[in-house]
């Protein structure tokens, strides 16, 4: 199998998995009154999952060289924090398909700067008027599925 088919399967599995998150923690978080509570109980699985994935992969040796990275790199915790926190608490107000349409709408504003400027040392691949037309479709057609 082609490296671009199975990232692409890989990353579809991984689109496939936020809605299903949104949904299961939401229902957590109502079912236990605190999303934030639910918040943590996610985050506890995760960091056993992660664990068990560096204890079969490269083991603990990648720790050592944490302190030696740009503090700003950091931000990724709060940020995927603030994406439970606030999936956890507004899915069950606003609907998770609501929910993840705003979601989605975010990721493909966010990805397209990341690409066109290259930021955070993503590959750079500008906005060509095929990939910003294609964006657009991508955007109406989460705004379409929504109104249906």
């Amino acid at each position: 199998m082609p490296d671009a088919l199975r990232y692409a399967a890989i990353m579809l599995a991984a689109g496939i998995g936020i809605p299903v998150l949104a949904a299961l923690n939401a229902q957590l978080g109502s079912r236990i009154g605190s999303p934030a509570v639910a918040a943590v109980v996610l985050f506890s699985v995760a960091l056993l999952g992660a664990v068990l994935a560096v204890a079969v992969t490269t083991g603990p040796s990648g720790f050592a060289r944490i302190p030696d990275q740009p503090k700003y790199l950091f931000l990724a915790g709060v940020l995927i924090a603030f994406y439970v926190l606030s999936i956890t608490f507004i899915a069950p107000r606003f609907g998770v398909g609501n929910a993840v349409f705003f979601v989605l709408l975010g990721q493909m504003i966010s990805a397209a700067a990341i690409d066109q400027f290259g930021l955070f040392g993503a590959l750079v691949r500008p906005i060509t008027l095929m990939r910003g037309a294609g964006i657009g479709f991508m955007c109406l057609g989460l705004f379409l599925i929504q109104k249906a």
